[in-house]
């Protein structure tokens, strides 16, 4: 394991302002909002502000004020933070981003979670914080061989915890982190101490009588992740299917790669007119740049087409294999899915913990960081 320090050359900087100075813009419908994808009056605005006001040596320096680290885990390079908590009692937690994610969603998290006393907290409450960028994204990228799907992230994430020295942890997800965590619980089960997923997708399994007794609530949460499938899910289908097609047009254009990000923070946060309702700009900018600037929109796209065949939402069937830990859920209400109780009920005995939340999205932590905080927190009163 090598300390790290991200320093972008300014020769990259100063290229990406050139090619958004350059721009070709299309000649698109004016007047449909954000249902045909990024609106070009919106979009030529952000990547102006991309182009002349966004600081990246600021957010380089926020970056480089936590601890992180390169170690080299089964042939490929990781780069993980890696912050431990002044409470010798602390409980090791590990967090994982999914796609289009980044460490970047968790910076806001960091000092609530080591050190709760120092954030109004209760001491009882702290976390050693474990958050690696996944193979093929950002400083852990670009990856070369395949196979990088969930459970072999699973077994690098398991292997660097021991290298850390934690014995026993928690893990916690979202989007593919979500996925990656649910199978660390079943294949570390020795010390995985439990299980906090703010993206659980509960499909039907086509069992007789399975539908019959579905509340009107029920039934909205399905047709949500219906919506995912018919309406949101493009870049799932393209990266699953032609990752190296679409990764030529992310890695030549930036504001390529800026709409192909900023579009998933209007479908899939608390969004409601734009990304920036949900998220702060120069932060949203912040993950965008970091896909830029390590050339990982490809190797990042390789993780869909080697996940999909065991994506719930590609399955034929809605059932979870039951871990033995217990399992928190924590349900943001504008996320793409917002998951059945009782489906998660007749899957996982060891449910302990369940939250409904009144407003944040599929990125929660970045979104909703206090309520995030707070969740974790409660969960691990549960296993502890």
């Amino acid at each position: 394991m090598q300390p790290f320090r991200v320093e972008i050359p300014q020769a990259d900087l100063d290229d990406l302002r050139r090619r958004l100075a350059d721009t070709r813009w299309p000649d698109l419908l004016s007047d449909v909002g954000w249902d045909r994808g990024v609106p070009l009056d919106y979009l030529k605005d952000l990547a102006e502000y991309w182009r002349t006001t966004f600081d990246w040596r600021a957010a380089e320096a926020r970056l480089n004020a936590v601890p992180q680290f390169l170690a080299e885990i089964d042939g490929t390079t990781v780069h993980f933070l890696h912050v431990r908590s002044p409470e010798p009692d602390a409980t090791p937690l590990l967090i994982t981003h999914g796609w289009p994610g980044s460490v970047v969603e968790f910076l806001d998290v960091i000092g609530p979670l080591t050190d709760p006393r120092a954030h109004g907290g209760d001491p009882a409450d702290a976390f050693h914080l474990v958050i690696p960028s996944l193979p093929g994204f950002g400083f852990s990228g670009p990856t070369h061989d395949t196979g990088w799907n969930n459970m072999r992230v699973a077994a690098a994430w398991a292997e660097l915890m021991r290298r850390l020295g934690y014995d026993r942890y928690i893990a916690q997800g979202g989007d593919f982190g979500a996925g990656i965590s649910y199978a660390l619980a079943l294949t570390d089960a020795e010390h995985v101490a439990g299980l906090h997923l703010n993206t659980l997708v509960t499909l039907p399994t086509g069992e007789a009588g399975e539908l019959d007794d579905l509340t009107d609530d029920d039934r909205a949460r399905l047709a949500r992740t219906e919506r995912f499938v018919t309406d949101l899910a493009g870049s799932m289908k393209t990266q699953a299917t032609r990752p190296h097609t679409v990764s030529y047009g992310l890695t030549d254009s930036p504001v390529g790669q800026l709409a192909w990000i900023v579009e998933k923070f209007k479908d899939w946060a608390d969004a409601p007119h734009a990304p920036e309702d949900a998220v702060d700009r120069d932060l949203l900018l912040t993950i965008v740049s970091i896909f830029w600037l390590t050339g990982t929109a490809g190797s990042s796209a390789q993780f869909y087409y080697e996940t999909a065949p065991v994506l719930p939402i590609t399955r034929t069937t809605g059932r979870y294999t039951p871990i033995t830990q217990p399992l928190g859920i924590a349900v943001f209400p504008h996320g793409p899915f917002r998951p059945l109780r009782r489906w998660v009920d007749r899957d996982f005995t060891t449910l302990v913990h369940w939250t409904e939340f009144d407003e944040g999205g599929h990125f929660a932590a970045l979104e909703k960081p206090d309520l995030f905080v707070g969740d974790v927190r409660a969960f691990a009163r549960h296993v502890k």
